[in-house]
């Protein structure tokens, strides 16, 4: 595998019969794994009205797992700006910058984080989103210390300098993140089509900026490393069910048998596709994988999501992935 590094995107699964407790000390387990085995950062997503994501305060999330760890950056992948103001959230980060200095990041994004009636209880605008370009830098005025605002500042906030990042699924993030010269993380861990296209357009009109001199593209990818192919497979046709339950069944819990039968119609296979791009089986398969991707992706690091639902299933797979790199990277230099 090349010597890139490699980070965690924590969905903060609320598992079945589990609680959001239960999910915030899986999210501290992992954190302390990851900083343990060498991953660079962990981000936490945000989320609203979904029974099984338990990330929706972000910043909050971000400071209990902090606060139990000690130097493994954090960061959220991301914060979808258009549900606040940026200067909210400069002073959020500021926070965690204040309290946590040198660990925090900031992923940026422009969806919603849910359904339109969530949008309501949100109180966001519908077209909140097109003010996303002058929003990120309103933000980054803030914590630079260099508002835009007069008179205003964020306190905290003001001249931590929290690393920016635009998150993206498409042409608009990988545009804007060239033009302020940031760096750009794509989603395609469930968003895999335009992936090479906007990496290639993102390094074309690439600007340096004072926070970044060079383009610094993070692709998401899903990985599931068990002992066997076989596991390893089980456990991704087990997060493929679930997705089928979120996506399709409203509210209505399906049977396997009645999940794969979604999966293996023709209607299934827009959920199969997400997961496209996806290192299932060992850990030495899911290594070589990952080699392949970041020539395909054109990527600087990886984001990587767990295709395994448990906690167990989780953990374990980092850490056989942790164990293959360390093995690989030994055998290089003694080659």
């Amino acid at each position: 595998m090349p010597a890139i590094p490699l980070s965690i995107l924590d969905l903060a699964q609320i598992g079945t019969g589990g609680s959001a407790a239960d999910s915030f000390r899986a999210s501290v387990a992992l954190a302390q794994l990851a900083e343990r085995r060498g991953y660079s950062r962990v981000w936490y997503a945000e989320h609203h009205n979904m029974s099984t994501i338990a990330s929706s305060a972000t910043s909050v999330l971000i400071a209990h797992v902090a606060a139990h760890t000690q130097k493994i950056r954090l960061g959220a992948g991301g914060v979808m700006l258009p549900n606040h103001s940026p200067l909210v959230i400069a002073e959020q980060f500021g926070t965690l910058e204040t309290l946590h200095p040198g660990r925090i990041d900031l992923g940026l994004g422009r969806a919603p984080g849910s359904d339109q009636n969530t949008m309501r209880a949100l109180r966001r605008d519908a077209m909140s989103a097109e003010a996303f370009p002058r929003d990120v830098q309103e933000l980054q005025g803030y914590l630079a210390g260099r508002s835009l605002i007069p008179g205003v500042d964020a306190v905290p906030g003001k001249g931590t300098q929290v690393p920016l990042y635009i998150l993206g699924s498409s042409l608009f993030g990988a545009k804007l993140a060239a033009a302020l010269g940031l760096p750009y993380a794509f989603a395609s861990h469930f968003a895999p089509q335009a992936l090479v296209d906007a990496v290639a357009l993102y390094r074309r009109e690439f600007q340096p900026s004072a926070q970044l001199t060079e383009p610094w593209v993070m692709a998401g990818v899903n990985v599931v490393a068990a002992p066997t192919t076989d596991e390893a497979q089980a456990l991704l046709r087990e997060s493929q069910r679930l997705r089928v339950n979120q996506l399709v069944g409203r509210g209505r819990t399906f049977s396997e048998a009645e999940a794969d039968a979604v999966l293996d119609s023709p209607s299934g296979q827009q959920i199969k596709q997400m997961s496209h791009y996806s290192g299932v089986g060992t850990p030495s398969e899911v290594r070589d994988y990952l080699d392949d991707f970041v020539a395909h992706a054109d990527a600087d690091e990886l984001i990587l999501a767990s295709m395994a639902r448990s906690t167990e299933a989780t953990l374990r797979s980092f850490e056989l992935l942790a164990d293959s790199r360390a093995e690989q990277e030994t055998s290089d230099a003694a080659s």
